[in-house]
């Protein structure tokens, strides 16, 4: 469905990404673990392309989603076109307006209507804390509802491919189980699932298969049960 090959990444003179290499099938949950600065967040970028000169530019290797190329692409084009989406890291909502109002913006390109719908039906069965809300102004939701809101906001765009940048972040653990919860689920009903997560115990728990980012190289990668038995992962991101 997605293959990353020989990816090279830089902003402006520093190389982000050292030529990695990966693949997302259809129908699974692949993780990204790594340390801060490893490179996790400008993959997601690049795959989203996040324009210059706030993303990042690629100067070599591909990027394919069922078989294309989507360099020459441009970020409302992976949405609409591919359906590809992003929650981002910092959830970037809309303060000052309502939780129906956030997930609205993302249907700005869809014409079908009665999908929309279906996807409005899904989100608040997802996210019953959002649908209790839908008419306050998402600056007054708690941090794990706003969360909840920016992965569901993904979900309005007609997405079949989301990607997450640490979306446990800052959660309280019952949030965090509500969120892994409504994502396995989501999963299990065909959708498949990039994801970036701070916890890579619960990371690995949760995904198929795992690739640790080390300083812009892929060093380690497996299935979610090889990585946990590893002895370098279990010492650098597991705790032992």
């Amino acid at each position: 469905m997605l293959t990353v090959t020989n990816l090279v990444v830089r902003y402006g003179n520093i190389e982000a990404l050292h030529g990695i290499s990966f693949t997302v099938n259809q129908g699974e949950i692949v993780t990204l673990i790594g340390a801060n600065g490893a490179g996790k967040t400008t993959t997601l970028h690049t795959i989203a392309r996040v324009a210059p000169p706030e993303g990042p530019q690629v100067t070599a290797g591909d990027i394919q989603y069922h078989g294309q190329s989507i360099l020459g692409m441009e970020a409302h084009q992976v949405v609409r076109d591919l359906h590809i989406a992003l929650a981002p890291e910092g959830r970037h909502i809309f303060g000052n307006l309502t939780v129906e109002e956030n997930l609205a913006l993302a249907t700005y390109a869809r014409k079908d209507t009665t999908r929309m719908a279906q996807d409005l039906e899904l989100v608040y069965h997802l996210f019953p804390r959002l649908a209790e809300r839908r008419h306050q102004r998402s600056e007054s939701l708690s941090g794990g509802e706003q969360q909840m809101l920016a992965v569901g906001r993904a979900l309005m765009t007609g997405a079949t491919f989301l990607m997450l940048d640490e979306p446990s972040m800052g959660l309280a653990p019952l949030l965090m189980y509500d969120m892994f919860r409504a994502l396995k689920e989501l999963n299990a009903q065909g959708m498949t699932i990039l994801l970036i997560e701070q916890n890579a115990r619960v990371a690995l728990s949760f995904a198929h298969r795992g690739y640790v980012l080390d300083t812009g190289e892929i060093t380690i990668h497996g299935t979610a049960q090889e990585l946990k038995a590893n002895p370098d992962v279990k010492k650098a991101y597991l705790g032992g």
